[in-house]
């Protein structure tokens, strides 16, 4: 048999005693407490499986000493069980409404009171397991969760990584918009849920690319008006490629894909969005995109010097770029520059 602690509670040290002999022979070890409030000090260093509470007490009675007890952490579950002279029905209640689980009155009769015990620590052994159980249960399941988010995750960058390399990029590039964009967005002030999912989803923001030919896409000078307007399809297919899915990451990459390449003046593309119509995700992936992309070699340019990247981003402040985030980045520099510091040994040279 498991072994229980229980706490009895007396003013009376031959009631304590009474309980005691009662409950000798059975695997329980016992402590006493001759008041309410000692009993509460005690709990709060102990814990115990059961307690058997006397009502006329001086100072705090059982009643009041209950409900502190039921206050307690850990606590709030664990029978109490009164043991009172008191029989009327009256006290009765007020016994269970200040969070009894059981009462008996004086003189008990021993068998009686020695099987409610047992049953009260059964039913509480019970609660433990199930509760063990359940906990055990929950752990495995965000566990499994976690696995299934890093999976997620991984394909993610994965497919963001792939229409990086088709276009002779590293494929870091996405590993650090995703960085970029999620500070953004807590800069912004989204929720956290909101920011994780954003950084999840902004390695996408070029999967469109997959569809363009390479001559094209790695083509070392500037683009034809006509290889433009096939180069700039790549938010659109995107867009088609990722909306049909009922995943909400997948959603927000879709919305990323298709707007990203959108300016806050209008003058973007595919959909001449301005301002405040392009969705935030799509704004804050584009000032991200262009950040990284202006550090980094491309096959047709060079990585720009620090202060000529903010240079023109403060020139495309109201432009290209809404303001407000720029501020932000600008605001928070130093945050920026340490996410790009963590990449520097794999970042092109320039």
């Amino acid at each position: 048999m498991k072994e229980f602690n229980i706490l009895i509670v007396d003013d009376v040290a031959k009631n304590i005693q009474v309980v005691a002999n009662l409950l000798k022979d059975e695997d329980y070890r016992l402590s006493y407490a001759m008041a309410g409030e000692q009993a509460i000090e005690i709990l709060k260093n102990k814990t115990y499986d059961l307690i058997l509470l006397d009502i006329m007490m001086p100072g705090m009675n059982g009643y009041d000493t209950c409900k502190v007890i039921k206050k307690l952490p850990s606590y709030a579950e664990t029978p109490i069980i009164f043991l009172s002279a008191k029989n009327d029905q009256d006290s009765i209640i007020l016994g269970f409404e200040a969070g009894g689980q059981d009462y008996v009155t004086k003189p008990f009769n021993s068998s009686e009171l020695l099987a409610r015990v047992r049953t009260h620590l059964k039913l509480r052994a019970f609660e433990k397991y199930q509760q063990e159980q359940i906990d055990k249960g929950v752990k495995e399941v965000k566990s499994l969760y976690r696995e299934l988010e890093d999976t997620q995750r991984e394909i993610v960058f994965t497919m963001g990584a792939i229409a990086e390399t088709r276009s002779k990029e590293t494929g870091l590039h996405v590993k650090r918009v995703a960085e970029y964009s999620k500070l953004l967005a807590q800069l912004s002030g989204v929720s956290e849920h909101d920011a994780d999912y954003v950084a999840l989803a902004s390695p996408m923001h070029d999967i469109g690319k997959v569809g363009i030919p390479d001559y094209i896409l790695n083509k070392p000078g500037p683009l034809t008006t006509e290889e433009r307007v096939i180069m700039d399809t790549h938010a659109e297919l995107g867009y088609e490629m990722l909306k049909h899915s009922n995943r909400f990451v997948m959603k927000t990459a879709a919305i990323i894909a298709l707007e990203h390449h959108e300016r806050w003046d209008g003058k973007g593309y595919p959909k001449q969005l301005k301002g405040e119509e392009i969705h935030l995700w799509g704004r804050i992936t584009a000032l991200a995109d262009v950040f990284d992309a202006l550090c980094s070699k491309r096959c047709y340019k060079k990585a720009w010097a620090d202060e000529d990247i903010f240079n023109l981003i403060k020139a495309e402040k109201g432009k290209h770029f809404d303001p407000k985030l720029v501020d932000l980045f600008f605001d928070n520099l130093n945050d920026f520059l340490s996410i790009r510091a963590e990449f520097t040994d794999l970042l092109p040279d320039g």
